[in-house]
């Protein structure tokens, strides 16, 4: 295995081990706030762009209409958002961001900003901002590379499937 072998390695077990930390963390946070946070993107995302239709909300966040739906559910519960006739189309409706969600949105802002500066407490501003970019950089190449990855997994699991037939 070369170093870029290895470097490639290292990341995989690195990003596996965050996921199943933030796992942990969010199933404690969810105990202590009563919101989930898988909620919070949707409640961000209209924060950041504006009332809107479901449907455009899970384009938005890049998710399924039943996943979304889920989680507008959840925010409603707890007069996060709230439906409101859709002003162009009164037979639809859009989501809207209450004052209390408002309030909570900035809280749960404040506590992330909190709790990943102690997290990278000792890192220098340059590398705060060195690792952000890369980031961003990351996250946005495999968005990019998400259905080049799916279909490869798809073509295997189905040579996996041939090949487990013919064995049969």
């Amino acid at each position: 295995m070369d170093e870029d072998e290895r470097s490639v390695d290292a990341i995989a077990i690195q990003l596996t081990r965050l996921q199943r930390i933030r796992e942990r963390t969010a199933a404690q946070m969810r105990s202590k706030d009563g919101v989930d946070p898988a909620a919070f993107a949707v409640l961000f995302r209209l924060l950041c762009d504006g009332p809107m239709r479901s449907g455009a909300l899970a384009e938005a966040v890049h998710s399924d209409a039943s996943t979304v739906s889920r989680h507008v559910a959840h925010l409603v519960d707890r007069h996060l958002v709230e439906r409101q006739a859709d002003r162009n189309d009164g037979r639809a409706t859009v989501l809207v961001v209450t004052e209390r969600g408002r309030e909570t949105a900035e809280r749960i802002r404040r506590r992330r900003r909190e709790n990943l500066t102690r997290v990278m407490a000792a890192w220098a501003p340059q590398d705060r901002a060195a690792f952000a970019d890369l980031l961003r950089q990351f996250v946005d190449d495999f968005e990019r590379a998400k259905p080049a990855m799916i279909a490869a997994i798809r073509q295997d699991q189905h040579q996996f499937d041939l090949e487990t037939e013919n064995d049969s």
